[in-house]
């Protein structure tokens, strides 16, 4: 990305640095553009000792971890948002130069500064060290990826490097077991000064005699420093050639989404059949032990019935973050963007959007905040209100349920899954929609032909993924999912088992006894907007807690039927008893008002939080409801006319 590196660092009064002392942790602040291997490196220096959190009044988030070194020494490290520059275009450069010049409140100034930089990409990433090197504080630089420059015949004399800029430079790297030693032996050896410091820093904006001193320093250190092969990129350049090419890059990528979208299903079987033997096992323990009773009926039909039904989609959900991690990790979504960049921008976006999309598809919230590195407020207010239409994991759970449930396993044309087919069709159907709303905003916009910023983005060089980094990703999904089911979702099942359960039914009543509680009331009361679609009293119980996440409607569904069935029905699991009670018309219903319907208040929450308002969250709960509703009904009612019904 093409931009002024000079540093403007604000202005205003910034408090002294304060010396470290010897009975605190030694504080260390992680610096880097994006892509050079920052926060691989953070994860190896930390490992699960991590504290996840957002800065103050902010989404953006603060990583910080903490390490003891050989020699006994405590080290507290902060992961900073990738920078480009410390003169701040965005809200992530805006975090990390307050932070670095000490003006971010609550938040210390670090004691050391470790520049980490892309040893294959030093010509970009030294406009950044020579930039806070001018705030005259404490600094190494990290030459991170330093394996993969000798593999590209790129040699970096490391002592001439250090003594260019006047910094010592260790070679690291991140995603290697002991890449990072030589890094925390010179953390082990930091003196901090014996007198407190203040950054040196300006207000005056940089010249364009300032922008180029900058880079022809930069350009006098990398001739001293490197030495670069004739053609370092020609690996790359090859296999780009094919990636970005507009016709065969397209139908890779399309290939990647479609094998992604098989693999969901056809991997993971066995894993969910262990899970949901698991499950039963438990709940038939239970029963077994337990005398009847109502402390019985919330662990069966509440907990293990609601939680367990939830739990199941583990696997699914961690094989999608799977393919999205390793081609993140590879290097190949950056390309992806570019490679789309002309076929958004004919719906009035940028290739820039491409990426808050596809982390959409794990979740929509970390979506939504990614959108802050787009500089353009038009596109990036567009891209928020189309992100809850990419499908998110906390839709599969649902889409897997109905798709198992009312879609024969059987393969098309000998290669491919009939359920994995289907699958695929929703996806698509969201991406679509999100293509013809943003297209619908584009005509909408006042002065509107606002056109779209040009894409202009850091290509990494491809790399193998880290097995360590996708299988510590893949952890912290793991953890944060399950902690979901083990908090909200919990409280969600166990406060829906009480609605269902309270008051019993009277005596000489016919009927489940559900249809007389609270949840059967709300239900019945429901069906009434929603019968037009298809939806009964059971699916109109299970949107309304689904709205604290979408995942929460199958556990919410399987606790209804728990409660709403009779005799051996009781044991049954909920794919059965769905496809036996309902029509394929409805199913086909439910899974259109999933597409659109925004089933999770911490996207409206985070798109308050974005947008600084309550406007664009109510804009988006109508319009996404009413999609919703629109979409299930013609589904409903097309399925009816074709028998379906």
């Amino acid at each position: 990305m093409n931009r002024p590196q000079d540093a403007v660092i604000g202005d205003g009064a910034v408090p002294p640095r304060v010396v470290a002392s010897s009975a605190r942790p030694l504080r260390v602040a992680l610096l880097g553009n994006p892509n050079c291997g920052k926060t691989a490196l953070f994860n190896l220096l930390t490992g699960s000792r991590q504290k996840v959190a957002n800065y103050a009044g902010v989404t953006v988030e603060r990583k910080e971890g903490r390490l003891q070194s050989p020699g006994g020494r405590d080290i507290a490290v902060l992961d900073l948002p990738g920078a480009y520059s410390l003169n701040a275009l965005s809200l992530d450069e805006e975090i990390t130069r307050d932070v670095v010049t000490g003006r971010r409140a609550g938040e210390p100034l670090p004691d050391l500064l470790v520049c980490v930089v892309d040893a294959t990409k030093l010509r970009l990433n030294l406009r950044l060290v020579l930039e806070a090197q001018r705030l005259g504080l404490p600094m190494l630089v990290a030459l991170n990826m330093s394996d993969m420059a000798e593999r590209l015949g790129i040699r970096v004399d490391v002592d001439k490097l250090s003594a260019a800029l006047g910094v010592p430079v260790v070679p690291t790297v991140g995603v290697r077991g002991g890449g990072a030693d030589a890094l925390v032996a010179a953390l082990d050896g930091f003196k901090p000064p014996l007198i407190g410091r203040t950054p040196r820093v300006t207000s005056d904006p940089p010249g364009i005699e300032d922008v180029m001193l900058t880079q022809r320093e930069v350009q006098r250190i990398v001739q001293e420093a490197v030495q670069s092969p004739a053609q370092p990129l020609a690996r790359d350049d090859a296999i780009d050639r094919v990636l970005l090419h507009p016709l065969w890059g397209g139908l890779i990528l399309a290939a990647l989404l479609f094998l992604m979208f098989q693999a969901v299903f056809s991997w993971a079987e066995l894993p969910m059949n262990w899970i949901k033997a698991g499950m039963d096992a438990t709940a038939g323990a239970v029963r077994e032990h337990m005398a009847d009773g109502p402390l019985r009926s919330l662990l069966v039909d509440g907990v293990i019935a609601g939680v367990g039904s939830v739990v199941v989609f583990l696997p699914q959900i961690l094989i999608l973050f799977l393919f999205i991690l390793a081609l993140e990790d590879s290097g190949y979504l950056p390309r992806a963007a570019f490679l789309l960049d002309r076929v958004m921008g004919r719906v009035g976006l940028s290739g820039r959007s491409f990426i808050p999309l596809l982390s959409s598809f794990a979740c929509a919230v970390p979506g939504i905040m990614a959108t802050r590195t787009i500089t353009h407020w038009r596109d990036r207010l567009v891209t928020i209100m189309i992100a809850p239409l990419m499908t998110c994991s906390a839709r599969l759970p649902v889409y897997a349920l109905l798709i198992a449930a009312f879609i024969p396993q059987r393969s098309v044309g000998g290669w491919f899954n009939l359920q994995g087919l289907v699958l695929f069709a929703l996806y698509a159907a969201g991406i679509l929609s999100a293509l013809a709303m943003a297209w619908a905003y584009r005509l909408g916009a006042r002065g509107a032909q606002a056109k779209p910023t040009p894409l202009i983005m850091e290509l990494p060089a491809y790399r193998w993924p880290s097995p360590r980094q996708l299988a510590f990703g893949l952890w912290e999904r793991a953890r944060i999912f399950l902690q979901r089911v083990g908090g909200i979702i919990l409280a969600v099942m166990v406060l829906l088992w009480f609605l269902s359960s309270y008051p019993a039914a009277p005596a000489g009543s016919e009927g489940p006894a559900i249809l007389y509680s609270y949840a059967g009331r709300i239900g019945l009361l429901l069906e009434k907007l929603l019968a037009p679609i298809g939806f009964n009293w059971q699916i109109a119980i299970a949107l309304v807690p689904g709205m604290a996440a979408r995942e929460v409607a199958v556990g919410a569904l399987g606790t209804v039927y728990a409660l709403s069935a009779s005799g051996d029905d009781v044991a049954q699991q909920l794919q059965p008893l769905i496809a036996h009670s309902w029509s394929l018309a409805t199913a086909l219903s439910l899974l259109a008002w999933y597409v659109y319907a925004p089933q999770c208040v911490s996207t409206l929450v985070a798109v308050k939080r974005e947008t600084n308002g309550w406007k664009y969250p109510l804009v988006m709960l109508v319009q996404l409801f009413g999609l919703a509703y629109v979409a299930a009904f013609i589904t409903y009612r097309v399925a009816v006319a074709l028998g379906a019904g």
